[in-house]
């Protein structure tokens, strides 16, 4: 039996989603994407100016308005299944297929990882921040959990080895069952998560590279002493409401490099290129543990 579901602004979509009922549940199917290759903020093409490492070590980004392909550049995003059951871990394999359509199965590591995967929900619910473990023949496998029913984006953001530029790819996941999307939260200039404050100073003006800088605090004291993550003291992924363009651009310095220091602030550089709301989602880790802070923010200025 059908269950009908509740999808308040996403009614499109699934409506042509649902006409494949798998007879349990909302039924779904995988929707690809559109445009181009994509790119990591820590790097930069050369043509499209997205990204550059600074020679002070600080890294600027632009947000990533083409990395919302399932196939770019002769790669794709190729999941083995798109449809799970939400609430419970579900082992999510995938494979990222190489010109010719063999599984690549040679990256270059970039920040500890060969691979990352940012899943989110379409109303920017559910962010993770996930690394998957690779087998020798190509497949990726991680334990993943959609909290609630609706459908997601996941992002596979990596380096192929041999010098091939950085690649974003993506595709849609689909939690099956009741959904009611949520209102995106108001800006706000703090947030909060597991006792931990985090106060955002700076804002994004569309088409100029914008410093954002995060001051971590517990109890009312600045944390300094954050620590390392993935190869850095904070990790930011932006991604912008309504077609979920990508960013995800690392921060001023690197620990241990003599002048970085491990808290309370973490400093990016920043460029989106239209004016609109965004979600920003910022990992850090202090005791062992990894947390993310999410804020709203409206770029201002002219929109493109």
């Amino acid at each position: 039996m059908n269950v009908p579901a509740k999808l308040i602004g996403f009614g499109v979509v699934l409506a042509a989603v649902f006409a494949a009922s798998l007879g349990v549940g909302a039924a779904v199917g995988p929707i690809s994407g559109t445009g181009g290759n994509g790119e990591h903020g820590a790097h930069d093409d050369g043509a499209s100016g997205k990204a550059a490492d600074a020679a002070d070590g600080s890294t600027s980004a632009g947000l990533d308005t083409e990395g919302l392909a399932i196939s770019a550049g002769g790669y794709t995003f190729d999941p083995v299944a798109t449809v799970v059951a939400p609430g419970a871990p579900t082992a999510f394999n995938f494979r990222i297929l190489g010109p010719g359509g063999a599984p690549v199965t040679r990256y270059a590591p970039r920040h500890d990882r060969e691979l990352h995967l940012i899943v989110v929900r379409r109303d920017l619910a559910g962010y993770q921040h996930l690394h998957p473990r690779r087998a020798a023949d190509g497949t990726w496998t991680v334990s993943l959990t959609l909290a609630s029913a609706g459908v997601y984006k996941a992002y596979a953001d990596f380096d192929p080895a041999g010098g091939a530029p950085p690649m974003t790819l993506a595709g849609d996941i689909f939690a099956s069952g009741d959904f009611e999307a949520q209102s995106l939260p108001a800006p706000s200039a703090t947030a909060t998560v597991d006792g931990f404050a985090v106060t955002l100073r700076g804002a994004l003006t569309a088409g100029e590279e914008s410093d954002l800088s995060f001051t971590v605090a517990k109890d009312g004291a600045p944390v300094v002493d954050l620590e390392p993550y993935l190869g850095a003291f904070g990790h930011l992924v932006a991604l912008r409401a309504g077609d979920l363009a990508y960013l995800h651009v690392h921060p001023e310095g690197a620990p241990g490099d003599g002048h970085t220091r491990a808290g309370p602030e973490i400093t990016f550089h920043a460029e989106v290129p239209a004016a609109g709301s965004h979600r920003l989602f910022l990992d850090f880790q202090h005791g062992g543990v990894v947390r993310t802070a999410e804020f709203t923010v409206v770029a201002t200025g002219a929109s493109s």
